[in-house]
């Protein structure tokens, strides 16, 4: 019988319907993170929060893509980013709903989640809100790392979780 297995390879919930939960709570964190940090928080009037010696929340509009590559923010140029997004989205949401393993689901849906979280902000706002800052001193001499969001944080989980599960994760079951 054809699936017989996929349905359930973990006791408890199917994995596409933990794929699916995964990117309706990653969205959900993602936007509520923004909405808070924008509206309750007043990032933008406060500037800078140290947070940590290491740690700073900061306001950026990232009008490009991941790590700020390709920053244009004509109208044109926020559109095709959309539509490839909008692609990248539905053949990931088919990926997920023929998936084989739960990891592999689960991280398609962090993808997926956080896909439309900074889906959604170029939208509202014509590009997407980045607020966590990591860095560090040495000899004087301050090192940043890119400013990013809960959607990066869930795409990078992401894209790991599809790499384990490819490499390290447990072989598929071959068909007689």
């Amino acid at each position: 019988m054809e699936g017989v297995g996929r349905e359930r390879l973990i006791p408890g919930m199917p994995p596409l319907r933990a794929g699916v939960l995964a990117a309706l709570v990653t969205l959900a964190a993602d936007q509520a993170s923004k909405l808070w940090l924008l509206n309750g928080f007043d990032l933008a009037r406060r500037g800078v929060v140290k947070v940590t010696p290491f740690f700073d929340l900061v306001l950026a509009w990232n009008i490009g893509i991941s790590f700020g590559w390709l920053q244009n923010d004509s109208q044109a140029a926020q559109l095709a980013l959309m539509a490839v997004k909008a692609v990248a989205v539905i053949a990931l949401a088919i990926w997920m709903a023929r998936s084989h393993t739960r990891l592999a689901t689960v991280a398609l849906g962090l993808i997926i989640g956080g896909a439309i979280g900074n889906g959604i902000d170029r939208l509202a706002y014509g590009a997407v809100v980045d607020f966590a800052l990591f860095h560090i001193e040495i000899g004087g001499n301050t090192y940043n790392w890119y400013v990013f969001n809960l959607a990066d944080v869930a795409i990078v989980a992401g894209v790991a979780g599809l790499l384990y599960d490819s490499f390290l994760g447990v072989p598929a079951a071959k068909a007689p």
